[in-house]
């Protein structure tokens, strides 16, 4: 039964690194569902990340009697209010006033990127910590608390129960995203936007409400993403520049997942597994980065494959990345 064990260790670490990208890869599924490209996913989990630890900062160094609920909703809130206002910045300048969609994304994440970083450094000097991290540990257990039951059930209780709320909180709004887009009235409306907004506007949809609050709903998801990856993934520690590369895997995962947000659950796990694969591998340092492309790999190939068998509802939407000019209709 050891083996059985080490599988589920495995499994269960690959679920945790591949959480934060299902946020990630979900909310940019709901805006590229509306035809935005937001290449500016990872500043906006960056900043989704800063604005909850800001949050629980501010909390934990208040003077109050930390209680565990009430570091996690002030958490929680902090980082969506901080991911929908940067990505209003991005709604503003793509929606309203039609700038270029990937330069925006691109700036967006330089821009989240150094925001975070900016205020994560000014939180460090405020602590005069000898240390180049901020130690949330109240907030981060309060994150991490799984199910009570988990280790009574050995490897099932691992596999399965033994997780903070935001594992299943990724699970349960990729599940509705999926059920949302396919069978409502919204999902086709918003469907309908992404692939021609013109004829969206002449049956009568609201194309620029659409598209808002698709990019705003996207955006706020992703930014759990980072909230996560600090919170409970790190235990609440904070180091600038300490994300890594996770915001733009889960754009790769839209690809991977053919723009449906059921599939990306399973995209987003396998990329974590492959993300965490040279830990049980008996490598030498040099093959390291070479495992770590694996993900890059699969998803090109992914992507290859996509194109040759060119199945409309395994495709992009049609309008993806162009700004629409109404009065050209």
């Amino acid at each position: 039964m050891e083996w059985i064990t080490v599988i589920a260790a495995f499994l269960q670490r690959a679920i945790l690194q591949g959480t934060p990208l299902l946020f990630g890869a979900t909310g940019e599924i709901i805006t590229e569902k509306s035809g935005n490209l937001n290449l500016g996913i990872p500043g906006i989990m960056y900043v989704g990340a800063i604005s909850g630890v800001i949050g629980s900062f501010v909390y934990e160094n208040s003077g109050a009697d930390f209680i565990p609920i009430v570091g996690v909703l002030v958490a929680f809130v902090s980082s969506l209010i901080g991911s929908l206002l940067v990505t209003l910045i991005y709604c503003f300048l793509t929606i309203s006033l039609r700038a270029n969609q990937n330069v925006t994304g691109l700036a967006l994440t330089t821009f989240g990127t150094g925001l975070g970083n900016f205020f994560g450094g000014s939180l460090i000097k405020i602590t005069k910590s000898s240390v180049p991290f901020i130690a949330l540990t109240d907030t981060g257990k309060a994150f991490k608390t799984a199910l009570p039951f988990a280790k009574s059930l050995g490897w099932v209780g691992t596999l399965f129960f033994s997780y903070g709320f935001l594992v299943y909180l990724a699970v349960i709004l990729a599940i509705v995203a999926a059920f949302v887009l396919k069978r409502t009235r919204v999902g086709l409306h918003l469907r309908a936007v992404g692939e021609n907004p013109a004829t969206a506007d002449a049956a009568g949809i609201n194309v620029t409400k659409y598209k808002y609050f698709a990019t705003c709903i996207g955006g706020m998801i992703a930014g759990l993403g980072g909230l996560f990856f600090i919170m409970d993934y790190s235990m609440g520690i904070w180091s600038n520049n300490g994300f890594g590369d996770r915001g733009w895997l889960a754009i790769a995962i839209v690809i991977f997942a053919m723009w449906k947000p059921d599939l990306s659950i399973f995209a987003s796990y396998l990329f974590g597994g492959l993300y965490i694969l040279y830990n049980y591998l008996n490598t030498s340092m040099q093959m390291i980065p070479i495992i770590q492309m694996l993900p890059y790999v699969v998803t090109i190939l992914a992507l290859i494959l996509i194109s040759v068998r060119k199945k409309r509802e395994n495709q992009p939407p049609a309008a993806l990345g162009l700004s629409y000019f109404r009065e050209e209709r």
